[in-house]
């Protein structure tokens, strides 16, 4: 339904209700406090046939410390609406405020230097720098935002990943599933407002995605970090705090 408001979730065990009250705890935030929303937010591409909506009147609002799956089937608009909220394109119509911020109202190097400091990606693909070391791909985030201390968190972040034995190696010398946490790393690296995923698991086989998720999790509970998520794995978003199902457009609650 267009407009709705997403506030209800999934069903959730005694598990994930510990691990939003550890978020709660490590980000030192009240959970009426908000670190993502968008308002009456919409998207149109023009299309042969005319204007195309692919995000209609989304309303959603996010606390700090969140886990939240956004599901549905292909071409439902789900990364559109990721892209929206991460500030890498603008909506047509609405706003979306992450970390206090109106992504309207700033310019293209606002919303790169917000990025830069309050949020993380992973994507399925990994887009790791083939020519850049685990450790270089780790330091860029921490080298952009001008960090004296790069390499030494890079090294860190590598090892809270169980990597600290392959900071050199590149990554065409790593499997899918230690490519992905070299990824992770980079994401957390910043230690962000907010993380978003696009099909983190995609790419990975049933055991692997399944360590690379419990990986996320365990940072997530860990740092505080909000959590949104894109994903046809059922299983996966049902770790989540809160699922939301998109069709043709529109968000529902899950």
């Amino acid at each position: 339904m267009a407009g709705a408001r997403v506030s209800a979730g999934a069903g959730t065990d005694s598990t994930t209700e510990a691990s939003k009250a550890v978020n709660r705890e490590a980000s030192g935030l009240s959970d009426k406090e908000i670190v993502l929303e968008s308002q009456g937010l919409g998207k149109e591409v023009s299309s042969p046939e005319g204007p195309l909506a692919i995000v209609r009147d989304v309303s959603l609002r996010v606390r700090a410390g969140e886990s939240v799956a956004i599901v549905g089937a292909s071409g439902a608009g789900k990364s559109t609406l990721l892209a929206l909220l991460a500030g890498l394109d603008l909506p047509t119509t609405g706003r979306v405020l992450l970390a206090g911020q109106d992504l309207n109202a700033l310019d293209e190097d606002g919303r790169a230097r917000l990025r830069a400091e309050r949020v993380g990606f992973v994507f399925q693909s990994f887009h790791l720098v083939p020519a850049l070391t685990a450790l270089e791909n780790v330091m860029l985030p921490l080298e952009l935002a001008g960090r004296r201390d790069a390499r030494a968190g890079a090294r860190e972040a590598l090892e809270r990943v169980g990597l600290g034995s392959r900071v050199g190696h590149y990554p065409r010398q790593l499997s899918g599933g230690e490519q992905q946490r070299v990824a992770i790393a980079r994401a957390f690296v910043v230690r962000p407002a907010v993380l978003f995923a696009d099909e983190p698991t995609g790419n990975l086989d049933t055991t692997t995605g399944g360590r690379i998720a419990d990986l996320l999790f365990d940072l997530n509970a860990g740092s505080g970090t909000t959590i949104v998520l894109v994903t046809h794995d059922r299983t996966l978003a049902a770790r989540c705090g809160r699922v939301c199902i998109m069709e043709a457009g529109l968000l529902a609650p899950g």
